[in-house]
C-alpha cells in the first residue's frame, strides 16, 4: 500500500513543479525588469538633474548680480569702515581677504545670495533673493547621493532572488510535508483494508479492520466487516453440516448393524419361550421379559440414530411463528402440568420461511428440554421478535427461556454435537437434529441468555417479505 501513497507523491510532484518553474521564470523576468528601472536609478537621475539645475539657478543669479555692479545701480547695502567692528562676520572675512569681489549666501538657510564688491576700505552688497534655502537644497542632495551610492554597492536583484528563492522552496517544502502526511491518512485505511482481505483469502476469518470513518473507507471497512461476519457465520454452518453429515454416516452403519443384530435375538428368546416347559415358564418369562426390554432400548437407539441420519424432505412455506409456537405449548402443557407457561407475541403476526414439522419438532424438542430443566413448580416463556438485518431482509426468531439451573461453559461449548448430553436419560441428538432442522430451513439455534435464571435458545427464520409473500399466493 506504500505504492499508492508514492503515487499520490509523485501526482503532486508532477502537478506541482511544472508550475512552480514556470512561476518562478516569470517572477526573474518581471523581477529583472522591475529592477532595471528601479527608483535607485530615477532617483540618480533626479539628483542629477537637479544639482545641474541648482548650478545654472546659482550662476544666473550669481551674473545678475554682476551686472547690476557694473551698470552701477546702488548697492542693497553699504559697510563703512568706521563701522567695521559692527559687520557680520561674513563681511569682515570678505574684508580680511584680498579678493575684489566675491559671492556669500546670507538670509535663513541661504536662501538669499549677496555679492560683495571692494570700493576703498567700504564694502557694498548687492542681495538677491534664490527663493529657495540653498542649505537645505545642497544638504537633500547629498543625501540622496549617499543613497544612490549605498545603493549601487548592494547587489538587490541577487537579493531579491534568493528571498523569492527560499520562500518558494519553503512553501513547496510544507505543501509537500502536508501532502506525505494526508497520503498516509488516505492510504492508512486502505493498507488496513487490504491487509484484512488478504487475511480472510488466506483463511482467517476472524480478520476485522478497526472502525471510524464516515467517508466511502469507512462504508467499505463497515461492508468488510458485515461480509466477514457473515461468512463466519456460514462457515460455522457448513462446518457443523459437515460434521453431522459424518456423524449420520456412521449412524446409519450403527443402526444397521444393530438392528441385523436385534431380530435373531428377539426372535430366538421367543421360540425358547415356546418351546419351555410348564415348570420353569415363570423364570423363562421373567429372563425373556428383561432381554425384550433391553433390546427395546436398542431399538430406541436405532430409531434415534435413524432420524437423525435421516434426511427428511424440506418443504417450506409462509408460517405464522405466533400460531405455531401457541400450539406447540397449548400441547406441551398437558404434558407438563407441573410448569407454568408464559406467552410473549411480537406485533403483527410476523411470518417466517420455515417446513411446518420440522419447525414443530424444533419447538417440541426446545419446550421438552426447557420442561425437564425446569422442575416442578419452574416457569417457561417462549417468545416471538423480529430481528432486522437490512442486506439480508432479517429474520423472525422464537425464544425458549426456563428458570432451570442453566448451562455452563462447558455445557455451552459442545452443546449441538452429537452424543453429547448433559441429562441422565438423554441421547445427545435432541439439539443436534432441532439445529440440523433449523439450517436446513434456512435459519439457526443460538444460545442467548436466559431471562427467567436459566437457559435461553433463540430459533432465527428467514422473514418472509412481501416479494416473498405475493409469489407464494400466486403459487
Amino acid at each position: 500500500m506504500n505504492r499508492l501513497r508514492n503515487r499520490l507523491i509523485l501526482i503532486f510532484l508532477a502537478v506541482t513543479l511544472v508550475p512552480l518553474a514556470v512561476t518562478v521564470w516569470i517572477t526573474n523576468s518581471l523581477l529583472d525588469a522591475s529592477l532595471e528601472y528601479s527608483s535607485t536609478s530615477q532617483l540618480e537621475r533626479v539628483v542629477e538633474s537637479l544639482q545641474q539645475t541648482a548650478r545654472e539657478y546659482y550662476r544666473h543669479v550669481q551674473d545678475d548680480l554682476k551686472k547690476r555692479n557694473e551698470r552701477g545701480d546702488q548697492p542693497s547695502e553699504k559697510y563703512q569702515a568706521r563701522n567695521r567692528a559692527q559687520w557680520p562676520d561674513g563681511i569682515q572675512e570678505f574684508a580680511a581677504s584680498d579678493k575684489p569681489a566675491d559671492f556669500l549666501r546670507a538670509g535663513h538657510n541661504g536662501n538669499r545670495l549677496d555679492y560683495l564688491v571692494r570700493h576703498g576700505n567700504d564694502i557694498w552688497v548687492y542681495s538677491a533673493p534664490l527663493g529657495i534655502a540653498m542649505e537645505d537644497l545642497s544638504a537633500r542632495i547629498r543625501a540622496a547621493s549617499a543613497r544612490v551610492e549605498q545603493s549601487r554597492s548592494h547587489d538587490w536583484r541577487r537579493g531579491f532572488r534568493l528571498v523569492y528563492g527560499l520562500l518558494t522552496a519553503i512553501i513547496w517544502l510544507v505543501s509537500a510535508a502536508l501532502l506525505v502526511y494526508l497520503a498516509h491518512r488516505v492510504s492508512r485505511p486502505i493498507q488496513q483494508l487490504t491487509t484484512g482481505l488478504g487475511r480472510l483469502a488466506a483463511g482467517d476469518l476472524s480478520a476485522r479492520v478497526e472502525e471510524g470513518r464516515n467517508d466511502e473507507i469507512g462504508r467499505a471497512t463497515r461492508a468488510f466487516n458485515d461480509m466477514a461476519n457473515r461468512l463466519r457465520e456460514t462457515t460455522d454452518r457448513l462446518v457443523y453440516l459437515r460434521q453431522l453429515a459424518s456423524w449420520q454416516t456412521l449412524a446409519r452403519k450403527t443402526a444397521h448393524e444393530v438392528k441385523n443384530s436385534l431380530t435373531p435375538i428377539r426372535l430366538t428368546v421367543e421360540e425358547m419361550v415356546a418351546r419351555s416347559g410348564e415348570t420353569d415358564r415363570a423364570f423363562l418369562e421373567q429372563a425373556a421379559q428383561i432381554v425384550v426390554d433391553e433390546i427395546e432400548t436398542l431399538e430406541r437407539r436405532v430409531r434415534a440414530f435413524s432420524e437423525f441420519a435421516a434426511e427428511p424432505p424440506v418443504s417450506p412455506r409462509p408460517l405464522d411463528v405466533n400460531s405455531v409456537l401457541q400450539e406447540r405449548m397449548a400441547f406441551l402443557k398437558t404434558a407438563h402440568p407441573e410448569v407454568a407457561y408464559d406467552c410473549r407475541l411480537a406485533g403483527g403476526a410476523p411470518l417466517a420461511m420455515a417446513d411446518p414439522d420440522l419447525l414443530k419438532g424444533i419447538l417440541t424438542n426446545l419446550l421438552e428440554n426447557a420442561a425437564e430443566a425446569a422442575g416442578e413448580g419452574g416457569q417457561i416463556l417462549g417468545a416471538t421478535l423480529v430481528c432486522a438485518n437490512g442486506a439480508s431482509g432479517g429474520h423472525v426468531a422464537i425464544e425458549v427461556h426456563d428458570s432451570g439451573p442453566g448451562l455452563s461453559e462447558q455445557a455451552k461449548a459442545s452443546l449441538f454435537q452429537p452424543t453429547i448430553t448433559f441429562k441422565k436419560r438423554g441421547m445427545g441428538l435432541g439439539l443436534s437434529i432441532a439445529r440440523k432442522s433449523a439450517l436446513l430451513s434456512g435459519g439457526d439455534i443460538v444460545v442467548v441468555k436466559g431471562e427467567l435464571g436459566g437457559a435461553g435458545f433463540r430459533v432465527l427464520l428467514p422473514m418472509v417479505t412481501n416479494a416473498v409473500q405475493a409469489h407464494t399466493n400466486r403459487g
